[in-house]
């Protein structure tokens, strides 16, 4: 299963917040490059607003130039410490304020090719398991050079959905007898997407947590949850992820708005 069948749905007021720093160590200043004619701070802005569920949208940056951006094109955002550790302690800290809403979703700011239902149900997982605290993505492996990039960040999970382990390295192992993993149903192996739903109460708790052990090795934030005996589903999308790490990331976002 995918994940944990649903059960009675009770739903929640949601928001999304999309952490957007202006620093970035492989590509300088990305979220405000504008080769497509928007800032791609725009186009995962507007990726957010095709989700069905979230009441609400709000960038939290740390730098001036992209607060004036994004509400240069209309859109919210809020100033946020600049000497924040993690995009998750961003998000938090506009969490603080959001005493009515449920749900926060953390959408990254260089993922702007998310569909609107792969948010959608990362809420629905938390309204239909109300005892879970936090819901994430994940999408099937298709090629071996993907598998072994540790800028993929790989998850395996149970039967239920939940989150077994998440990991840089190729995981898991198969046996050189299975001739063709990458054409298997089920799929064998699956992406983890950086997209997190949580419970507020518990995105607060989470921000004051200490980095754990696995989180240090891997430099995961997630293991920390893990490792403090949380449980994360993991819902499954059939749609590739294109994160912008890279110039050659950005490079191919480009060429793929000229030809929609």
């Amino acid at each position: 299963m995918a994940h944990p069948a649903p059960k009675l749905r009770v739903r929640s007021t949601s928001f999304i917040v999309i952490p957007a720093r202006l620093g970035s160590t492989r590509l300088a200043r990305k979220l405000l490059l504008r080769e497509t004619g928007k800032p791609l701070i725009q186009h995962t802005y507007e990726a957010a607003q095709r989700a069905v569920h979230p009441s609400g949208i709000c960038v939290a940056t740390d730098h001036p130039q992209i607060f004036d951006e994004v509400t240069r094109f209309g859109g919210r955002a809020e100033m946020t410490d600049p000497n924040a550790q993690s995009g998750t302690d961003r998000v938090a800290e506009v969490a603080r304020h959001l005493g009515d809403v449920d749900i926060v979703v953390n959408l990254q700011g260089d993922e702007p090719d998310l569909s609107g239902e792969s948010i959608d149900l990362a809420v629905r997982l938390l309204e239909e398991h109300p005892e879970a605290v936090m819901s994430t993505l994940a999408t099937p492996i298709r090629r071996r050079e993907q598998l072994n990039d540790p800028a993929c960040v790989k998850v395996v999970f149970d039967s239920t959905g939940r989150a077994l382990y998440f990991s840089r390295s190729p995981i898991p192992y198969t046996h050189p007898s299975d001739e063709d993993p990458f054409e298997a149903d089920p799929p064998r192996f699956y992406q983890h997407i950086g997209l997190y739903a949580y419970r507020r109460d518990f995105l607060l708790r989470l921000a004051r947590m200490p980095r754990s052990r696995l989180e240090k090795l891997e430099r995961l934030e997630q293991l920390r949850v893990i490792e403090a005996g949380y449980s994360i589903l993991v819902g499954v999308v059939d749609e590739p992820t294109f994160g912008i790490d890279t110039p050659e990331d950005y490079r191919r976002f480009v060429d793929r708005c000229i030809c929609r």
